[in-house]
């Protein structure tokens, strides 16, 4: 075995580090079935593999075909497998309604419902439950038409962000733009520009006020009653570039930390226990919002894993995520165990990102190996995402170019920084980039926070 290259075989035992066995067996292996859009949860679904568990892959998208192979057992339909498994987990929307027949039939299911897959698809119905349930929120106005849109805006000059409605794939996360201009002219100019295409890939979308301060999501974990705790605090970095410049990627990296129930948390999710009760949900739901002096204004839902946050959630989940899950499933009441201080997780990506069209520049990086300049045995602090196993070499796979989320954990923003870099340090994959300022801005914004009260 070369000593830069990581090998596994798929049927080896687990992994070892001297004596220590880092997978042990575990007494009771339950059988999950992950059901998949796109290639976002294979890390959590190898992990519980490791954990001794059965575990069964569906994913739809045909450009992740050869993603994971080596890592978790995939199959072509899911259906068939609907009775052979303990817990069935749904990692996107789309699949509540699907999730609600199973409950009803006595199935142990993570995922979303009908309702809840509502609140982040229709985002005119994810803010107008939130004024429901007495949550203030920022003025915003839906669209399916981008000529009324422009019309408005004309209209009523303001600082404005452009937002798709709908389940969003991860390739259309660029479309979100946030104006710059107090008079709108900006979003306007884009929107008349850009008609002609976005109304193809973002048919209905809304134009929501702008507001200043600094961005930050609360969320739990759900399990069907009321929410676990402790509570999950986190810091996405959406752009693709360090400074938050160039084109959004949906997430680049995130800072969290796990706390007990606080102003933010009581001010927004709390107060959505009763419908999230109602609906039956079970899984991850999260808030992201813009806090400053004058308030706490929600800007959207997540109903379902975050990604890369459930990657990172697992640097601080103390608990195997097997037995975690089924606890959630089985609507059990107890507290997570997680460790204290700061995560931080960043994610490596190779230009192919940037080439989803440009069939040349994908195949240029398919394949190519993941190096690492010293073997680690353990694997800590390395999540998976667009890669593949062959011939026991981890090797670039999809066509998505997001490979890797490393993270790492410490007492202090500094401690967890100084660890998740140290861990990219050690890999090595051909013009790689991420960006080297997460968690950088939280002694300012820890300031201001902890200054309107919110921490």
């Amino acid at each position: 075995m070369d000593n830069n290259v990581i090998k596994q075989n798929n049927n080896q035992p687990p992994i070892k580090s001297g004596q220590v066995e880092l997978f042990p067996k575990i007494a009771d292996p339950k059988k999950f079935l992950f059901v998949s859009l796109e290639s976002l949860s294979g890390d959590l679904a190898w992990h519980i593999k490791n954990e001794g568990h059965e575990v069964k892959a569906y994913i739809k998208s045909e450009s992740d075909l050869d993603v994971y192979n080596g890592f978790v057992d995939k199959i072509d339909n899911w259906e068939p497998y609907v009775d052979w498994a303990d817990v069935i987990i749904f990692d996107d929307v789309e699949f509540g309604a699907t999730a609600d027949k199973l409950r009803t039939k006595g199935k142990l299911v993570v995922g979303g419902t009908k309702y809840t897959d509502d609140l982040e698809m229709d985002r005119e119905f994810g803010q107008a439950e939130l004024k429901k349930y007495g949550i203030n929120v920022l003025p915003s106005w839906n669209f399916s038409d981008y000529d009324s849109a422009i019309n408005f805006l004309r209209d009523h000059p303001d600082r404005y962000v452009f937002k798709p409605s709908g389940n969003i794939p991860s390739s259309g996360k660029g479309l979100l733009f946030l104006g710059e201009e107090e008079d709108g002219k900006d979003i306007l100019e884009i929107l008349e520009q850009n008609k002609e295409v976005w109304c193809k890939k973002a048919p209905t979308f809304i134009l929501q006020k702008y507001v200043s301060g600094v961005e930050i999501a609360v969320g739990a974990f759900f399990n069907g009653q009321d929410f676990i705790y402790p509570i999950n605090i986190n810091f996405e970095h959406k752009r693709v570039f360090p400074g938050n410049l160039g084109p959004f990627a949906g997430e680049m990296g995130t800072l969290m930390f796990w706390s007990q129930p606080n102003v933010l948390f009581n001010s927004t999710l709390a107060k959505m226990k009763q419908p999230l009760a109602e609906s039956g949900y079970i899984g991850y739901v999260d808030i992201n919002t813009i806090v400053n002096g004058r308030g706490i204004y929600p800007l959207e839902w997540t109903t379902r894993f975050g990604y890369p946050t459930i990657q990172i959630q697992q640097e601080g989940i103390l608990m195997p995520m097997g037995e975690f899950l089924l606890k959630l499933a089985r609507g059990e009441n107890f507290e997570l165990k997680t460790k204290k201080g700061f995560q931080i997780g960043v994610r490596i990506l190779v230009p192919s990102y940037f080439a989803k069209k440009d069939q040349e520049i994908t195949d240029l990086y398919h394949d190519l190996p993941i190096l690492f300049k010293k073997i680690n045995p353990t694997l800590e602090g390395i999540h998976i995402e667009d890669i593949k196993i062959e011939h026991g070499v981890w090797r670039i796979a999809g066509e998505s170019g997001c490979l890797l989320v490393i993270t790492g954990s410490g007492s202090t923003v500094t401690e967890a920084r100084k660890q998740v870099y140290w861990r990219i340090k050690n890999i090595m994959i051909q013009n790689m980039f991420y960006r080297v300022d997460i968690g950088e801005s939280w002694l300012e914004d820890s300031d201001k926070l902890q200054t309107w009260g919110y921490l």
